[in-house]
C-alpha cells in the first residue's frame, strides 16, 4: 500500500467531520481546509463528494476563496456534475473570473443550464462577449431568449436582477386548475411565494399569494381572490430604489415589468438581500475614495483603483499647504503655531468627516431630501457649534497651560469653533450639492470636505494669531 493510499485511510469519513466548517471567529477551518487540500492533491473524489459537494452555496463559495489559487480550479474538476455552480455567485469577482476563463465553454453551459436565471445572468455578463454567445448558442431556445432578454437590461438593474422563472396563470382559471398546474408541470421555480395573474398578452393583472389559494375551494375562480400586485418594479429601474421598495413595503417578492407593463420576472428578497450589502459595501468603499476594489484583486488593480483620488488630494494638499504659507512670518516668529496647526485641522477633518458619512448614507437610503435638508443642515450647525464650543474650550485649556500663554489658548479655542462649524455645514452641504449635480456624494465628498476643513482650519487659527500679535 503506498503512501498516498494510507493518508487516504486515514481521512476523516463524512461523518467524522464536523458539519459546521467555520471557527469561532467566522472563518473556514484550518484543520478543513488542510483535509480539502490533502483530498485535491491525492485526487480523493469519494472525500470531496461527501464534505464539498454537500455544502450550501455560500459555503462552498467561502472554501472557494479560501483554498489556494492553485488548487480551485482542481477541486472543481474533480467535482463535476456535483460541483454546484451557483457557488460562484458567492465569490469575487476576480476569483470568479479567473476560474471561469479556465472552464471550457461547454461545461459552462452545461451548469448554466441548471442554474437560476438570475444566477445564470450573474455568471454571464463578466464573460466576453464571444464566449457567452457561444454558451448561450448551446442553451435550449427558451432559455437562451429569457437569458439573452435579462442581459439586454442596463447593468445594477432590475431586470438583470430579477428571476426569469415565475407562475403565472390567467384570470378566468379555477383555483383546482391553478393547483393541479402546479402540481403537474415540471418548469416551474424551485420556490416561489406568489402566482402572477396576466392576460394573453402578458400583461400584469394582479397577484395572488400561496396561502389565499390554499385557503381557498377548487371552484372558485382566480380573478375573485387575485389583488393588485404590490409595487410593480419597471425592469429599468436601479436594483437600489428596487430594494428600496422592498424594505419600504415588508415584501418577499415583485412583478417585474417592462415598459408596455408585461410581466418578465420576479424579484425575490434573496437577491435584494444581496442587493443591499453590495451597494452598502460600495458606499463604504467610494467614501474612502477606493472604488470597486476586492481582497483578492492584484496589487497592479489595487494600486490604480486608488491613484485617482489620491491625486486629486495632493492638489487638494497644496491649496492647503499655500494657505500655510501665507502666514510663513508669523510661523516662524511662533514656534507653538506650528505644533498646534495639526490639531485644528485634524479635528475638524474628523468632525466633518462624521456628518458627512451620515450625509451621504441618508442620501443613498432617500431618508434625506429636499423636503428635510434645512432641518437637518440647522441641526448639523448646532451640533458643529457645540462640539466647537466643548473642544475649544478643552483644547485651548490644554494649549495655554503647555506654552504658559493664554494668548495662545484663546487663539486655538476660537479657531476650533470656527473650524468645527465649518466642518459640520461643508460635511452636509457638499454631499447634497454633489447629489444635486448628479454626481456620487459617496466618491467625491471626502476629498472636498477635508479640503474645506484644512484650509479653513488653518486660515483661522494663523488669521487669528497674526491679527493679534503681529
Amino acid at each position: 500500500m503506498t503512501e498516498n493510499e494510507d493518508d487516504i485511510l486515514d481521512r476523516p469519513a463524512a461523518d467524522e467531520t464536523h458539519d459546521d466548517i467555520y471557527d469561532e471567529e467566522g472563518s473556514v477551518r484550518h484543520d478543513f481546509l488542510t483535509m480539502v487540500g490533502a483530498a485535491i492533491a491525492d485526487r480523493d473524489v469519494i472525500f470531496l463528494r461527501q464534505n464539498v459537494a454537500r455544502l450550501h452555496e455560500s459555503e462552498l463559495g467561502d472554501l472557494i476563496e479560501a483554498i489556494q489559487p492553485d488548487q480551485r480550479l482542481a477541486m472543481i474538476r474533480l467535482l463535476g456534475d456535483d460541483f454546484d455552480m451557483t457557488a460562484l455567485t458567492e465569490v469575487d469577482e476576480a476569483i470568479r473570473m479567473q476560474i471561469v476563463d479556465q472552464m471550457p465553454n461547454e461545461q459552462i453551459a452545461a451548469a448554466i443550464g441548471e442554474l437560476d436565471s438570475d444566477d445564470a445572468v450573474y455568471i454571464l455578463e463578466d464573460l466576453d462577449d464571444e464566449d457567452r454567445e457561444e454558451i448561450l448558442a448551446q442553451l435550449p431556445f427558451t432559455e437562451r431568449v429569457r437569458l439573452r432578454r435579462a442581459l439586454d437590461y442596463p447593468e445594477s438593474s432590475a431586470g438583470r436582477r430579477m428571476q426569469t422563472e415565475f407562475v403565472a396563470v390567467p384570470p378566468f382559471w379555477t383555483v383546482g386548475q391553478t393547483i393541479d398546474y402546479m402540481r403537474d408541470e415540471e418548469d416551474l421555480p424551485e420556490s416561489f411565494t406568489q402566482i402572477f395573474v396576466i392576460d394573453p398578452t402578458f400583461k400584469l393583472l394582479g397577484a395572488v399569494n400561496l396561502d389565499r389559494i390554499l385557503r381557498t375551494k377548487r371552484q372558485v375562480k382566480i380573478e375573485t381572490i387575485m389583488h393588485a400586485t404590490n409595487h410593480p418594479i419597471p425592469a429599468e429601474m436601479d436594483q437600489e430604489e428596487a430594494a428600496q421598495l422592498f424594505e419600504q413595503y415588508d415584501l418577499l417578492s415583485a412583478a417585474v415589468v417592462d415598459e408596455n407593463e408585461r410581466l418578465v420576472g420576479v424579484l425575490t428578497i434573496d437577491d435584494v438581500v444581496d442587493v443591499i450589502q453590495e451597494e452598502a459595501e460600495e458606499d463604504l468603499l467610494r467614501l474612502g475614495g477606493v472604488g470597486d476594489e476586492e481582497l483578492s484583486d492584484s496589487v497592479a488593480e489595487t494600486s490604480r483603483s486608488r491613484v485617482p483620488w489620491l491625486a486629486v488630494n495632493l492638489v487638494t494638499a497644496f491649496l492647503a499647504a499655500s494657505v500655510i504659507s501665507l502666514f510663513e512670518a508669523t510661523i516662524e516668529q511662533i514656534v507653538a503655531l506650528a505644533v498646534l496647526m495639526p490639531i485644528v485641522a485634524g479635528m475638524g477633518g474628523n468632525a466633518g468627516s462624521q456628518t458627512m458619512t451620515v450625509t451621504v448614507r441618508a442620501l443613498a437610503t432617500r431618508n434625506l431630501d429636499i423636503h428635510n435638508a434645512f432641518r437637518v443642515v440647522r441641526r448639523e450647525a448646532g451640533v458643529g457649534l457645540l462640539n466647537g464650543v466643548v473642544f475649544g474650550i478643552l483644547i485651548g485649556a490644554i494649549a495655554g497651560f503647555w506654552f504658559q500663554d493664554v494668548n495662545i489658548g484663546g487663539i486655538i479655542a476660537a479657531a476650533m469653533l470656527i473650524n468645527m462649524m465649518a466642518a459640520a455645514i461643508a460635511g452636509i452641504l457638499i454631499p447634497l450639492a454633489l447629489d444635486r449635480f448628479g454626481a456620487d456624494p459617496a466618491v467625491a465628498s471626502a476629498v472636498f470636505v477635508t479640503t474645506v476643513t484644512d484650509i479653513t482650519g488653518f486660515f483661522a487659527f494663523l488669521g487669528l494669531a497674526t491679527w493679534w500679535f503681529m
